[in-house]
Formats: structure tokens, sequence, C-alpha cells
């Protein structure tokens, strides 16, 4: 997930240079937003399982699989906000890529690349959210294949979506006009004194 924090970090330094305001940050309006630590924390649950139990593989793509579950309630709660079509999008490929492959399929070439060194030498029992892509594959260009060398990563397509739709919705949001008045509270006039009824 650490790609994710720095796309929103490169969003957020994109937004001040074109006028964004830091104070926004704080006034950004998700229906349901617990939601979002509820997908995200069990993707890391999944991750901290340990890799040396025969169930770890079967119970971490369970666990991915019904992660997906709240960020794509999430994302259609929201849909109406800049980037979320685009982030949905991204969640449901990945959704669909590891639950037809058991797992997240991962490019030997493109991990090479993107680790600095020989995918060969991992050992994906030690991965146990991801799969080794080859010929029986099913939509294998939705796997990992895309290197990343400068964080040392391989993403998917999906993260491609998912990043550019949460880049395109911090950016939105940052850039709108300052709420100065929170929520529920009743302005009313334009500060002027009412005028007082006509003597009769």
């Amino acid at each position: 997930m650490a790609w994710l924090a720095i796309v929103i970090g490169i969003s957020i330094v994109m937004s001040l240079l074109r006028g964004g305001r830091f104070l926004n940050l704080s006034e950004i309006q998700l229906r349901a937003w617990p939601l979002l630590i509820l997908g995200f924390g069990m993707q890391l649950a999944a991750d901290l399982l340990p890799n040396d139990r025969s169930w770890s593989h079967n119970t971490a793509v369970t666990m991915i699989i019904l992660s997906f579950v709240p960020l794509l309630f999430l994302v259609w709660l929201n849909r109406q906000e800049a980037g979320m079509w685009l982030a949905g999008i991204g969640v449901f490929m990945n959704f669909t890529v590891i639950a037809i492959n058991g797992g997240m399929p991962v490019l030997p070439g493109a991990a090479t690349i993107g680790l600095g060194r020989d995918i060969t030498a991992l050992d994906f029992d030690a991965l146990p959210k991801h799969v080794l892509l080859d010929g029986s594959t099913r939509l294998a260009f939705l796997g990992d294949v895309i290197p990343v060398r400068i964080i040392r990563n391989v993403i998917s397509l999906g993260d491609v979506f998912l990043a550019i739709g949460l880049g395109v919705f911090v950016e939105d949001q940052m850039r709108r006009p300052v709420r100065w008045f929170k929520h529920g509270l009743n302005v009313t006039g334009s500060g002027s004194a009412r005028r007082p009824p006509d003597a009769a």
C-alpha cells in the first residue's frame, strides 16, 4: 500500500501547485468512510498471516476477495465524486483477476525489473495472496505486470486506475472553495439588520 501513499502525496503537491488548499483536506466529505479502513485493513491483515501454514494461501485470498466488498460499496455510495468511477474500475479489475486465479498473478519478468532482483529467487509460498503468472493464468493483463523500479514494486492495471481515481478525487477536494461554515450552521441574510416593520 506504500505506492498509494506516494500517489496521494503527489496529488496533494500537484493540487497545492494548482491553487489547492490544505485546509480542504480536513473538510473532505466521503460517505461511509469507515468502509475504506475496513477494506484496506482486511488486505493488510492478509499480508500479516503466517506463510508457513497450509491454510495461509486460501485464507489470505479469501480475506482479499472479501475486502473488495466494502471498497466497492464505498465507491458506489460516493460515485458522484470526481475520480470515484476510475477508482471503482481499478478496484473491480483487481477483484476480478484475484477471484478467478486464486490470487494476484505476478509476471516474473516485470517483478525482476520492479524489485531489482531475480524473481525466481522468490518463494511464492511467502506471498500468500500472489500466484505466479503462467500460461494457465486468466485475464493475465490484469495481473501485476507493470514494473515500477522507483518504488521497487510491480503493480497491476487496476492499481493504475485506482491511483488515478484517488489522485483526481484528492485534487478535486483540495481545489474546492474553502468551507468556512460547518454543516448544520444556519446562516441567514448577509449580515445586515432586518428591516423593521412599517410604522402604522
